[in-house]
């Protein structure tokens, strides 16, 4: 029995400030939205242009304080070819949040507080 990987969620407290983001810092683009009949959520799903995978971002009406995110050990890894170009971005974009020269690595932080690992293409 094989599984693919299909989608990730992400809670967000402003969606249109976290679309913003994903597409300004790494060219993600909604590609399909759901919305509550009631309101009372919005699901919007993006997609990298790339792969298949698709992240969820998904906003609640009654959330009315920040999502508190702990350690915040959990992350998306995404690969870059143009590695040297996306950091000099991020870092003009100010979301730089975790440096690992020795590894070769680095992240960025978007709205919420969740990180996002940016890898060089091997």
């Amino acid at each position: 029995m094989k599984f693919k990987m299909v989608h990730g969620n992400r809670n967000v407290f402003d969606l249109n400030k976290s679309l913003t983001f994903y597409k300004d810092a790494l060219g993600f683009v909604e590609v399909r939205r759901i919305n509550a009949a009631d309101g009372s959520f919005v699901i919007a799903f993006l997609r990298d242009g790339i792969s298949d995978f698709q992240l969820e971002l998904t906003w609640l009406k009654e959330r009315d304080v920040p999502y508190e995110l702990g350690d915040n050990e959990i992350h998306l890894a995404l690969e870059c070819a143009d590695f040297d170009e996306a950091y000099k971005k991020h870092k003009a974009m100010g979301c730089v949040c975790y440096e690992n020269p020795s590894m070769g690595i680095y992240f960025i932080e978007d709205p919420d507080g969740y990180w996002v690992e940016i890898i060089p293409k091997a």
